[in-house]
């Protein structure tokens, strides 16, 4: 009941406890379904960022002490009605990688085809023209 507004800048949220991250495979069979609800009318949102999953305070201790931050990929989708989220580490991401390509090609139906000029007609038929359309500059004897 009432109207919801979201931040000036989009979304700016900072990971906590509270919120979930789901596993790789329960986040691509809940992306899937999402993609499936939205075919007829709607959108998906997915979004990727760099993240390291703690807060600047932590961040700083860690980089004081001379630690290494291990960096992972926050992934978040969202329809509208349900947001989902998954971090991808670096081991993980070739499989995670084939995984989300082979649901976006099944799922992106409704994109057009693009007109492609086929090259060997376009030379054909510059060839029955005849070949003085392309000159050739003579070449000069030092």
């Amino acid at each position: 009941d009432g109207i919801k507004l979201r931040p000036a800048g989009g979304l700016r949220e900072q990971i906590t406890p509270s919120k979930v991250l789901l596993q790789l495979d329960p986040f691509l069979n809940e992306l899937t379904s999402m993609f499936e609800k939205s075919q007829d009318k709607g959108s998906v949102w997915v979004t990727l960022k760099r993240s390291s999953l703690k807060s600047k305070l932590q961040k700083r201790k860690l980089s004081s002490a001379g630690e290494s931050i291990e960096y992972r990929c926050l992934i978040r989708a969202t329809d509208a009605k349900k947001t989902i989220s998954t971090s991808v580490g670096a081991k993980d991401h070739l499989r995670f990688q084939a995984s989300y390509a082979t649901i976006l090609k099944a799922h992106m139906t409704a994109l057009k085809k693009r007109e492609r000029k086929d090259r060997k007609k376009s030379t054909e038929a510059e060839k029955k023209e005849g070949t003085s359309t392309t000159t050739s500059k003579p070449t000069k004897k030092l």
